[in-house]
Parts: structure tokens; C-alpha cells; sequence
């Protein structure tokens, strides 16, 4: 298994936490199951093999650090959705976007281009080509206006507190 097909589990992950009762590391613990793949594998083609160990390190940190950074993802979303409220955009597309901002944010490791250009190939399988140009705007707003000066390791923040500044260019609501 490969990071992108990694990746789109990750992302499906994602999109579950927004409406499950579990915790990020239940979710995980229930998902990255052997029987849980065989019952997808007939669905989705990307159940079709268990993750390696490397390849389930990256699952697991990604929807956990996904999981605990929701809020401050969900306002960039928003920052850069102008003109949307963050409630109309599709969960789909929300968990895409999560996906590559955690990405850009946490892990240094991988570059900005490849996050966004992963984003938007997981995008083309699941929205319309409209909503993935939409992912794509959004993501390239967002590295170009926050990233870009971004030190190689940005410092964990708290959830008590929005990461945003607030600035010209939000969310209109």
C-alpha cells in the first residue's frame, strides 16, 4: 500500500469523525481492522489491503492530529471560504481539506504542493469537478497566505483558542 491510498483512508476517517460518537483512537482502533477491510474491500477499492505498520503510523497520526486540531482546520476552512458558511460546505470536501491543512501545518515532511495536489486527486473521486476546484482554491489561498513564512516545525496550539487571526478575507457569514 502506497501513501495516497493511505492517504484517501485517512481522509474517510476524517469524514467519519464528523459525525461519530467515537474517539479519534476508537475510530482507528475499530477501522484499521483486518475484518473491518474485508467488509469494505467489496465498496471501495482502497479496503482492499490492511495497512502496513508504517502506513498505519500515518493513518493514526494524521486523524488524531486531525482530531485534535478540528477547530483551528475548521477556521482556515472558513477564512478561506469567502462568501460560505462553513455549515455548506460538504463534509467530504471539509475532511479533504482538514486532511491537507494538517498536512501543510504538522507535517513538514511533506510538501505543500504534494498535500494540495493529493487533496485535489482524492477530491476528483468523491465531488464535482466545481467542489474540487473549490478544495483547490481554498488550499492554495491557504499556503500562500499562511505557510508561506511558516517555520520547518510550527508549535502545538490549544484548543481553547482559535490559531486564526482574525483579518480581511474571512468567511462571510
Amino acid at each position: 500500500m502506497n501513501r495516497n491510498v493511505a492517504r484517501e483512508i485517512a481522509m474517510h476517517l476524517s469524514y467519519e469523525l464528523s459525525f461519530t460518537d467515537l474517539t479519534a483512537q476508537e475510530l482507528l482502533d475499530d477501522r484499521l481492522s483486518a475484518s473491518r477491510f474485508d467488509q469494505l474491500a467489496p465498496e471501495y477499492e482502497v479496503y482492499g489491503k490492511l495497512p502496513g505498520p508504517s502506513q498505519q503510523a500515518y493513518i493514526r497520526k494524521v486523524v488524531k492530529g486531525i482530531a485534535d486540531h478540528g477547530y483551528e482546520l475548521d477556521r482556515y476552512i472558513e477564512k478561506y471560504a469567502v462568501g460560505w458558511k462553513f455549515e455548506r460546505i460538504p463534509l467530504v470536501a471539509s475532511a479533504i481539506m482538514r486532511l491537507a491543512m494538517y498536512e501543510i501545518l504538522y507535517m513538514p515532511e511533506i510538501p505543500n504542493g504534494a498535500a494540495i495536489n493529493e487533496a485535489v486527486e482524492i477530491a476528483k473521486k468523491y465531488e464535482s469537478s466545481d467542489v474540487v476546484r473549490f478544495i483547490n482554491g481554498i488550499l492554495g489561498s491557504f499556503v500562500r497566505r499562511e505557510a508561506g513564512d511558516m517555520p520547518a516545525a510550527r508549535p502545538e496550539t490549544t484548543e481553547s483558542a482559535p490559531a486564526v487571526p482574525a483579518e480581511d478575507g474571512g468567511a462571510e457569514s
